[in-house]
């Protein structure tokens, strides 16, 4: 009977250890061709991690845990190197981690490297005109400093004022306590949506933001495009959005040529009029792409930067007090119902100050990837063409050789000639230096002007945690408690 049950139960075994032996060689072959992806001569010291995932989970990981710096810093002090190799996202990538790094790289912009997008964005982001998003995102940074220039601010102000008194009316006065995160993105998305298509209807800008909010999600989820999934809904939602804008383009163009638009009133009329160097007008169609990209790349960045300067004003009550006096000095030099002017924004030095500290705490962007265009040396180290390099604010904003007690929350670090170059970086620099930066400037110093001028307030959670995923946001969205200031 032993015998029996030896016999019949030996094939099985056989398949089995074959099954196991097949995984094994199998893993093995995919290990060593990984590891030979990464071996060549004067190669960055580094991890590779394990086949496919690299070290992509200790990458992300770090940012869940509410320190994205840690990934880059242990390495760069376990190989005392400011560059170093590793796999993330399933690219052979060169960390680059410094001001000498930083200023390599903006420098070398189209001529080593040029920017890189995943295939994932390249799929949610299509164009339809067959260009990569990497292509799309070059054509519009050269039409977007033209609307987003001083003048054209300044052009905007009362625009973007109005939008701010009547969402802190709307959204925060009527109540004790609220949701920061959410506000805020509510009144970015508002703000973009006037500035952009002088969309006013407050119906549709719900509904386009919620479309745009699960881009942003799916942007950064799995790239399985499988029905249900956050990758598919955000295909489909950016589809949405197109053919929405496809509708508000077709009517501008008709209210145009009828003199019922202004070719100035915003960003959309500022693309129907503006012909590049050959003098060829852009399709409707690209119009469109451009439009949600601008959206979608505005939208998160600076909601994630108003949400933290709420975060560190309710923390810091000296800070708070500081910036209530400076903007009061404001309110009380103009006459009973005078607005806020664009000359007042030269007065808000130290509130800006507090800003830039916040954006050196907490970058909204945490980094972006280049690929190397062609072989070069950079500090004696070899990066081959095709690696993909990745920088990030966060090796020169928490570094203590940039800013002495990098964890100190310091707006003094930004008086007279501020920072070293190419240490504060959360607009990133050279020619990629976000065009949206005076844009992002004139916002923020509105919003903490009607903040703080209304309101003290409070956490309601004082050790709330921080993620990062990918921008950084406070895990139980910043609830806090309002307090308004008497009229």
């Amino acid at each position: 009977m032993v015998m029996e049950q030896y016999y019949y139960f030996h094939p099985v075994m056989t398949l089995l250890f074959c099954f196991v032996s097949f995984l094994a060689i199998s893993f093995l072959v995919l290990f060593y061709r990984h590891r030979s992806q990464f071996t060549g001569n004067n190669l960055p010291p580094g991890n590779i991690g394990y086949p496919v995932i690299g070290e992509s989970y200790e990458f992300v990981s770090s940012a869940w845990k509410g320190h994205p710096e840690k990934f880059i810093s242990d390495r760069v002090n376990k190989h005392s190197s400011q560059v170093f190799k590793t796999s993330v996202i399933g690219e052979r990538t060169a960390f680059f981690c410094g001001a000498a790094c930083n200023k390599f790289l903006f420098s070398k912009e189209n001529k080593l490297v040029e920017v890189w997008f995943s295939s994932s964005v390249n799929k949610i982001f299509r164009s339809s005109t067959g260009t990569s998003a990497a292509e799309d995102a070059h054509k519009t940074r050269k039409m977007l400093p033209i609307f987003l220039k001083l003048d054209s601010m300044q052009r905007y102000f009362g625009t973007i004022n109005q939008c701010t008194r009547s969402h802190f009316a709307d959204g925060w006065e009527t109540k004790s306590e609220v949701h920061a995160v959410e506000l805020v993105k509510t009144y970015t998305f508002k703000v973009a949506a006037r500035l952009f298509v002088s969309l006013e209807d407050q119906t549709h800008i719900d509904k386009l933001s919620k479309l745009f909010r699960a881009v942003n999600t799916g942007t950064i989820s799995i790239p399985i495009d499988f029905p249900g999934t956050l990758f598919n809904k955000a295909i489909k939602a950016a589809n949405l959005i197109r053919n929405d804008l496809y509708k508000m383009i077709k009517q501008r163009k008709v209210d145009l040529a009828e003199g019922k638009a202004s070719g100035t009133q915003d960003m959309l009329s500022h693309m129907l009029l503006t012909c590049d160097e050959d003098g060829t007008f852009m399709k409707e169609s690209d119009i469109a792409d451009k439009i949600l990209g601008m959206l979608v790349a505005g939208f998160d960045t600076l909601s994630a930067a108003l949400t933290f300067i709420v975060k560190y004003l309710g923390e810091l009550p000296h800070i708070n007090d500081a910036v209530y006096k400076e903007q009061m000095e404001i309110v009380n030099s103009k006459a009973p119902g005078e607005p806020l002017k664009w000359e007042d924004l030269q007065k808000m030095k130290y509130s800006w100050n507090v800003a830039q500290e916040v954006l050196r705490m907490a970058p909204p962007v945490q980094g972006n990837f280049r690929e190397a265009i062609t072989d070069f040396v950079f500090d004696g180290f070899t990066i081959p063409k095709g690696w993909k390099l990745y920088w990030s604010p966060n090796s020169t904003h928490k570094s203590a050789d940039c800013f002495p007690e990098p964890e100190k929350f310091d707006p003094s670090r930004f008086e007279g000639r501020g920072p070293a170059p190419y240490t504060f970086t959360p607009f990133g620099g050279g020619p990629r230096m976000c065009p949206g930066n005076e844009y992002a400037r004139v916002v923020t110093l509105v919003f903490m002007h009607h903040l703080v001028t209304r309101f003290k307030w409070e956490k309601v959670f004082p050790e709330e945690q921080t993620i990062v995923a990918p921008f950084p946001t406070p895990r139980k969205g910043l609830p806090i408690r309002l307090y308004p200031h008497q009229k």
